[in-house]
């Protein structure tokens, strides 16, 4: 996944615009990215380790290296607040 992706900071995300539709249309692959959210929860939670989160805003393709601290319905929530809505990730690594 590392082509295409344009390497952005944490600190940039509540810059960007999300659009609603899903980037992810199998649900195979849905359920691997909640999956995937998951282990990056425990990942940042319990080893303060950081992961690589790639998704998609209105404009491209962007991946950032972070901490998870908390995955709710709707949101990946980073450090000091920054979020990524889910349906814009394609993976998390």
């Amino acid at each position: 996944m590392k082509p295409n992706f344009e390497v952005i900071s944490k600190e940039n995300i509540p810059l960007l615009t999300f659009p609603q539709n899903d980037v992810l249309e199998n649900h195979e692959e849905i359920e691997q990215r909640l999956f995937d959210l998951d282990r990056a929860l425990a990942l940042g939670n319990l080893e303060h380790s950081k992961i690589r989160i790639y998704f998609e805003d209105n404009q491209s393709k962007k991946v950032v290296e972070t901490t998870v601290w908390a995955v709710t319905d709707q949101r990946v929530i980073l450090k000091q607040g920054h979020s990524i809505p889910i349906n814009r990730i394609f993976k998390s690594a």
